[in-house]
């Protein structure tokens, strides 16, 4: 039971929903919340929507299926995936579904746009340290070396449905993006199926579907760093947003002292040491907020404040090894900072 809490608190950023009151929809059950959880993209998903029973469970039926299609097309991991079909066709081209075109798409924009510090292509990499399972094995400097030597966006090709890489070697992997893409997704669905209120968090990656069913802001909570249980470091009210953070705490091990963490450096091929444990994104879109919170960690304080209060429409809370917090400019003005003691 012990292992099974912890790998709940694994990626957590929580939603703390308070008790309704003055509820703006005066509709009977309006402000009764219905949850499903589930496992997909090796983390625990839980969506929750407000409101009927029947219409509720019929929606989250829904974004369930779309959950497991999405794992079938866009993770590495998963055989028979098209984004497993790509990366073992040795460059051949391979025929996709459009979502996973569209998903590509958004992965080569984000790369291009970082100058390639995000790059879908960091695949044949992260197979090589495998965070997952790995309990203690640094890779030798040689197959480091070997790996990033495939590593390059510029090797995608796309062509309508097809999609091929240039590099036989490379390996396509999603995984700083596709989980954003993904709640994108439902939450598209979700209101064209007539939601108003809900909350998608697909393994800490949080999608906030309007306000809460009496108007007000949810109340957002962020893990504090390598907390066993969960507990919040931060909180941030918000509404119809998506609030993203990637952390050194999320998949990691410890050899001889140092903590080994899944956020790759790609100029060298190890684990950032940039003197932060997380950067959580706070924006409109969840793929943008996925991509960048792994981009501005990428960057660091100094150079990834600056880009984040130089960008329209995206916050960030900047969280440093010796604890201290570093808030973007507007944090406090939009959302409704709290540090919790």
């Amino acid at each position: 039971m012990k292992k099974l809490r912890k790998f709940f608190a694994l990626f957590l950023i929580f939603v703390i929903t308070l008790p309704l009151m003055s509820c703006a929809d005066n509709t009977p059950g309006a402000d009764t919340p219905h949850s499903k959880t589930g496992l997909y993209f090796d983390t625990v998903i839980t969506i929750t929507l407000y409101g009927d029973q029947a219409k509720a469970e019929k929606r989250l039926d829904n974004v369930f299926d779309m959950a497991k299609r999405y794992e079938g097309l866009l993770s590495d991991k998963k055989d028979g995936s098209d984004i497993s079909r790509i990366n073992d066709a040795r460059g051949a081209w391979t025929t996709v579904d459009k979502d996973t075109v569209e998903a590509i798409e958004y992965a080569v924009k984000y790369s291009e746009s970082s100058g390639g510090i995000f790059d879908l292509t960091v695949g044949a990499l992260s197979d090589l340290w495998d965070f997952k399972n790995n309990t203690g094995t640094i890779p030798d400097d040689s197959a480091i070396k070997e790996a990033l030597s495939h590593v390059d966006y510029r090797n995608v090709e796309i062509d309508g449905d097809k999609v091929r890489l240039k590099d036989p070697q490379a390996k396509i992997d999603l995984g700083g993006i596709a989980k954003g893409f993904i709640a994108d997704k439902m939450k598209a669905r979700l209101k064209k199926m007539g939601a108003k209120s809900g909350i998608i968090n697909l393994g800490g990656n949080v999608l906030l579907i309007g306000s809460r069913p009496d108007g007000k802001k949810y109340t957002v909570g962020i893990q504090r760093p390598f907390s066993d249980d969960g507990t919040a470091l931060f909180t941030v009210k918000a509404r119809d947003m998506s609030v993203v953070t990637s952390g050194t705490y999320q998949r990691y091990f410890k050899k001889d002292g140092r903590i080994y963490h899944h956020i790759l450096d790609l100029s060298n091929g190890y684990p950032y040491d940039n003197g932060l444990d997380s950067v959580t994104i706070i924006t409109k879109k969840s793929t943008g907020a996925d991509a960048l919170s792994t981009t501005v960690f990428a960057m660091g304080l100094e150079k990834g404040l600056e880009y984040v209060n130089q960008t329209d429409g995206v916050e960030a809370v900047f969280v440093q090894t010796d604890g201290t917090i570093t808030k973007s400019a507007n944090v406090d003005k939009l959302y409704d900072y709290t540090l919790v003691r």
